[in-house]
């Protein structure tokens, strides 16, 4: 995998930050995982997921970042490359 990949502790702030915003404690992440795999990820929350990434890793987002995610997977390279910059 030529991508950056997130350490254990990025993933599992990554983890909580979805189980809290999406009050789903059981929710485990995966590379495939979409907005229509999670109930109540809608594009409000999505705005708020983002917000809250950017907050707990001291990272920013641009909305091109954001409009070319497609799952989870993608998520995590874009987040573990803004950490490795």
């Amino acid at each position: 995998m030529t991508d950056a990949s997130l350490n254990n502790d990025a993933l599992e702030k990554l983890t909580g930050i979805f189980r809290i915003l999406f009050n789903a404690p059981d929710l485990e992440l995966n590379d495939d995982l979409t907005a229509k795999d999670v109930p109540g990820w809608d594009s409000f929350n999505h705005v708020n997921l983002i917000i809250n990434i950017e907050e707990e890793f001291g990272v920013r987002f641009s909305n091109d970042e954001v409009g070319k995610l497609q799952n989870v997977g993608n998520l995590k390279s874009l987040l573990a490359g803004k950490l490795t910059a």
